[in-house]
């Protein structure tokens, strides 16, 4: 409970340059944390690249801001909504670590057992499953190429992309686009050498999160993903989330709970028969403390 009354301390603590904020972890997947539900935090894309930055803020692969929910989403029953912006000042739809980390916040704030998180994606329902474990439905996940979104119609079963030991790969959406690669050897694969061409491929017009996954048994799969905007992360959760889906449609899996380890440790994947997934996995403080802020209302 300290961590998040720490964020919402009251206005009046702050100074104009001055904001507090949580920096937490899932998987090893850093975010930086600050709640902008009093309306007084305005920020650009400087900020975000500056914040984000471990040599001039407090340092993370994503900044996430805590937002009062719209209209849409209070009749949706979200507590608050989230933001999300990547290490160059984007905004983006979707990210399961970060799901979980703010989820856990808002589970201590309310001190209940669930809450729904409005995102620019959909409002995503948030459970508690352990003493730091937290599980997130996800989805509907989609191969429709438009949704996705591919520049053209393409058979997003087996895309027309590859590049060296990444071919025949899948397209999905799951709030953000994703391209996922079955290979034989997971440790065989060099994702900085051979992912970058496919994330900015001109088939993805907004770029894509790219997965190599390697299939271990019915169950269990291996799993590295290349992030946007250019990133080997430790964990993905929204990658492994559709990873453990593609590996079900393309019948390599036969069980519909589906262990997913990433670099940094497991998420649990629970196929849902509507194309949402639930996604369980842990959460961890690293610090709190105060960040220069950026321009006032």
């Amino acid at each position: 409970m300290k961590h998040i009354e720490f964020l919402s301390r009251p206005a009046s603590v702050e100074t104009p340059l001055h904001w507090p904020f949580v920096k937490m972890h899932g998987l090893q997947n850093y975010f930086v944390i600050l709640d902008r539900r009093d309306g007084n935090k305005r920020f650009d894309v400087e900020d975000v690249i500056r914040i984000c930055s471990a040599n001039t803020g407090p340092g993370g692969e994503q900044l996430l801001t805590i937002e009062r929910p719209s209209s849409e989403g209070l009749s949706a029953g979200a507590y608050a909504a989230m933001r999300i912006f990547n290490i160059d000042g984007q905004e983006v739809g979707a990210c399961g670590n970060a799901t979980r980390c703010m989820a856990y916040l808002l589970l201590e704030e309310t001190g209940k057992d669930e809450v729904r998180i409005e995102t620019t994606a959909d409002v995503l329902l948030c459970r508690r499953a352990g003493l730091s474990e937290i599980s997130v439905t996800l989805g509907p996940i989609s191969m429709d190429w438009r949704k996705i979104p591919l520049s053209r119609e393409a058979n997003t079963h087996h895309l027309p992309v590859e590049s060296g030991p990444l071919k025949d790969g899948i397209a999905l959406n799951v709030g953000n686009p994703h391209a996922v690669f079955f290979v034989d050897r997971l440790d065989n694969i060099d994702m900085p050498r051979y992912a970058p061409a496919v994330q900015n491929d001109p088939l993805f017009p907004e770029g894509a999160n790219v997965g190599a996954a390697e299939v271990l048994d019915e169950r269990t799969l291996r799993l590295v993903v290349w992030e946007r905007p250019g990133i080997l992360t430790t964990a993905c959760g929204t990658g492994a989330c559709v990873a453990a889906y593609a590996a079900r449609k393309r019948g390599l899996v036969t069980s519909t709970s589906i262990a997913v380890h990433l670099p940094a440790g497991k998420l649990e994947i629970e196929l849902l028969g509507d194309d949402r997934v639930i996604m369980t996995g842990p959460v961890a403080f690293c610090c709190h403390g105060f960040i220069e802020g950026g321009k006032q209302r």
